[in-house]
């Protein structure tokens, strides 16, 4: 796989100049190169920006699993794909070869097919971070089944809104799930998420935690039986370029979640190519992404960027605090993990914790250290940079988005010169611009605006499941003829992008990107709630806190404010899940809204932050006193 890997500077320049220069034969290359084809394209790409259609590779036919493993078999069999390292620690750690993949993934496949699995049937995998959720998710992609992967820390009402959208046919789940000292009740969570998803025709259940559950006669069935019954000899099935690999959903600022779709050859070649870049991963390295395969991240880099460039990768089902803080050093040290892929928010949470725990190893393996999920300060770079990498360990500040599949702007290790909080350099093929207000191209620097992409990338999602008005509507109407990613950026004079955050009314939280409407939505639910509205804080740990502000009906008024916020957010973690949870609510009598009716939230956001500095033009509010109402509430 290193025909494409970029060796210095200025091969990155160069790189980088004939990629946008000539975009059709730059990416004509390196999929010709560097993959298994079973028959190759008539066309490199095809787009619309206007319409938001976009096909790469049209008319090829492959398989990405075929591509991540059956191809590496004749040279790498025998070499270690995945590392499972279990939650406890005293639990045997894991070693799957390339051969063992092969052979389970197959027998997976085996079992879909039996149980009436076919091309194009949607699959829920709701599983904890064991073997098993890497291997179903490639045998549905081995048979052409499109794999819905939800986070095993959702609610029964977000896995059902999920399973409901795409019309799941199946459902994979386990007996529970551990997470640090605490066991997950993952199959009474799909029971209760079941009740109301007349799509799901089976549910197969993986035996993790030996709990007693409830099994429905005729729906569910243990998944050990099946696989020990299954033959292990599976042909891939032959997809289309353009046919969809999976659903990812993600917050949206309004309404329901968002299912991303993304399709087979493009998300292969872009997923690859950046793994290899951004990580500088050589044979024999041991890489390790500690996010959740339920993630964009985990779907990117855990399972298939590193299997398609015949890595081992590490599965980890554990948390950073569990049993201890020297949880993640003490991995990195047992498995020899060369390459280490993180979110700000572990970091900044093992940050505040004794040296002790970190200097116990001498973490001498790393040799490329990550971050994901959100900008990262600069203190937390740097306890990051001198503490885990050494000083002598480049660290990937990476951007990018469920929506992009893959990383679009990143240094590459040791040819990138770093600069903390500062993504850098967009990778070849991506053609970063920022948008002033006014939708004309920033040319200086230092200043802020929306940054977009102006030419379609290989991993760019293709569409949204069921919906692709809002697909157009969301990221390609607000900026005409260029994909808006709703975040802001800097430029410096250089050319290094740095990350300002979101624009729109999603605040990321520790990492996970939770749109504000559905949490809304879940508080005004509550009985005593008549309106809510959410906006995000900036945290020490979690990068980015929830605040609410909640106006009560005449009953909730007379109730205990305490008890009634604790209710609130039982109530979240009942309808989202417990990531969604509020640090802080504000009861309110009112909220700034316009004469049309809009909440300000900009004026809640500085609230909420304690910057009473500025709040702008209040002209067109309709009842101004209540921010000064507010402000003095503030908690």
């Amino acid at each position: 796989m290193s025909r494409y890997k970029i060796s210095n500077f200025e091969e990155y320049f160069k790189e980088y100049k004939k990629s946008i220069k000539d975009p059709k034969k730059f990416w004509d290359k390196i999929a010709s190169e560097n993959f298994t084809w079973y028959q190759e394209w008539d066309k490199v790409v095809d787009f619309n920006m206007a319409e938001a259609e976009i096909k790469w590779f049209t008319d090829a036919k492959v398989n990405i699993t075929k591509n991540c493993i059956d191809r590496h078999l004749a040279k790498k069999g025998d070499k270690t794909a995945i590392i499972f390292e279990p939650n406890n620690p005293d639990e045997a750690s894991q070693a799957i070869t390339y051969n063992e993949l092969h052979q389970r993934v197959s027998k997976m496949a085996n079992v879909l097919l039996s149980q009436g699995i076919k091309k194009g049937d949607r699959v829920c995998i709701y599983l904890p971070m064991i073997p098993e959720l890497a291997i179903t998710t490639l045998a549905c992609a081995r048979i052409g089944a499109i794999h819905s992967v939800v986070f095993a820390g959702f609610s029964a009402s977000a896995v059902a809104s999920r399973i409901n959208d795409s019309e799941c046919k199946m459902v994979i789940t386990s007996d529970g799930g551990y997470r640090g000292n605490k066991t997950i009740d993952l199959k009474g969570i799909i029971d209760e998420a079941l009740i109301n998803c007349p799509s799901v025709e089976n549910v197969l259940v993986v035996n993790r935690i030996n709990a007693a559950v409830q099994m429905k006669e005729g729906r569910d069935h243990w998944l050990a039986p099946l696989l020990e019954k299954a033959s292990d000899n599976n042909t891939a099935e032959i997809m289309d370029a353009e046919d969809p690999l999976f659903i990812l959903y993600t917050s949206g600022s309004t309404g329901k979640p968002k299912g991303m779709v993304h399709t087979t050859a493009g998300y292969m070649v872009y997923t690859a190519y950046t793994f290899q870049n951004v990580f500088n991963y050589e044979e024999n390295d041991i890489f390790w992404c500690t996010a959740d395969i339920g993630w964009i991240t985990g779907h990117s880099y855990i399972l298939y960027g590193p299997l398609l460039n015949g890595a081992t990768t590490v599965i980890f089902e554990g948390v950073p605090s569990y049993p201890d803080f020297s949880r993640f050093w003490e991995v990195i040290e047992k498995h020899k993990v060369n390459q280490f892929y993180t979110a700000p928010t572990a970091i900044r949470s093992l940050a505040k914790e004794s040296l002790d725990y970190i200097q116990k190893y001498p973490l001498s393996t790393l040799k490329v250290i990550g971050s994901v999920g959100e900008p990262i300060n600069e203190e937390a770079w740097h306890w990051y940079n001198d503490h885990v990498g050494g000083k002598r360990c480049p660290v990937v500040d990476t951007w990018w988005q469920t929506e992009t599949g893959g990383i679009l702007i990143s240094p590459i290790p040791f040819i990138t010169p770093t600069k903390p909080t500062y993504a850098t350099l967009p990778l070849p093929g991506i053609q970063a611009v920022l948008m002033d207000e006014k939708r004309n191209e920033i040319e200086d620097n230092q200043v802020v605006g929306s940054l977009c992409i102006k030419y379609p990338w290989p991993g760019i999602a293709r569409t949204i499941w069921g919906d692709h008005q809002r697909y157009k509507d969301t990221y390609f109407s607000a900026f005409p003829g260029k994909y808006f990613s709703g975040d802001g950026a800097l430029r410096d004079e250089v050319g290094y992008y740095r990350i300002t955050g979101r624009v729109d009314d999603v605040v990321i939280v520790s990492g996970h990107n939770l749109g504000t409407a559905p949490i809304e939505d879940a508080i005004n639910e509550h009985p005593a709630v008549a309106e809510s509205a959410i906006v995000g804080f900036p945290h020490d740990i979690k990068g980015n806190a929830l605040y609410g502000f909640v106006i009560l009906k005449e009953t909730g008024e007379k109730r205990d404010k305490e008890n009634l916020a604790k209710e609130i957010n039982q109530h979240i973690s009942a309808h989202i899940g417990p990531i969604a949870k509020l640090d802080k609510i504000q009861f309110v009598s009112g909220l700034p809204k316009t004469r049309s009716g809009k909440i300000m939230r900009r004026i809640l956001r500085k609230i909420a932050e304690g910057d009473y500095s500025n709040f702008g033009d209040t002209t067109t509010l309709l009842n101004p006193e209540i921010v000064e109402e507010i402000k003095n509430g503030k908690i």
